[in-house]
């Protein structure tokens, strides 16, 4: 369960055994007068911690998301420009789930954001788009698989 303990200047997170304060000071805009506010601390379906920071009466929402999870969108990132260049895509769970329908077979053509299959996770369903316009090389799920975070779904080339 996340918590927030406020202290004179600065807010306290904390996420089980993981804590970490969050001073206005260190944010840019933070000084010279300019007011900075910390607002709610939640948490997203996806794991990611979401604070609303209000500074000079323009409100931001931060969402700060596990490492793994960045790492694994940065990875898909990189992966998309790979297929323009005659490499393999490999697409991978982005959250634990279990897969309730594969919209693709292998050999079919695909564009960039078309459903390759849905993943459900604590009862919603989520699609998993194609990075890239692409072909489908191998299809690793069939629907009533569980699969956990990175776990390999399709291959695009």
């Amino acid at each position: 369960m996340a918590g927030v303990r406020p202290r004179p200047g600065a807010v306290r997170v904390r996420e089980g055994e993981d804590a970490t304060t969050v001073d206005p000071t260190d944010l840019p805009g933070g000084v010279d007068d300019v007011p900075v506010v910390i607002g709610a601390v939640s948490r997203t379906d996806g794991g990611a911690a979401r604070v609303e920071v209000v500074a000079g009466g323009w409100r931001f929402e931060l969402e700060v998301e596990p490492a793994r999870r960045a790492a694994l969108r940065e990875r898909a990132t990189r992966a998309a420009s790979a297929v323009g260049s005659g490499g393999a895509l490999e697409v991978h769970a982005m959250i634990p789930g279990r897969v309730v329908a594969v919209a693709v077979a292998v050999g079919d053509a695909v564009t960039r954001g078309a459903q390759l299959l849905v993943v459900e996770a604590m009862k919603m369903q989520n699609d998993v788009p194609s990075p890239a316009d692409a072909v489908v090389e191998r299809v690793s799920v069939s629907p009533g698989d569980t699969v956990e975070l990175g776990d390999l779904l399709v291959v695009l080339a």
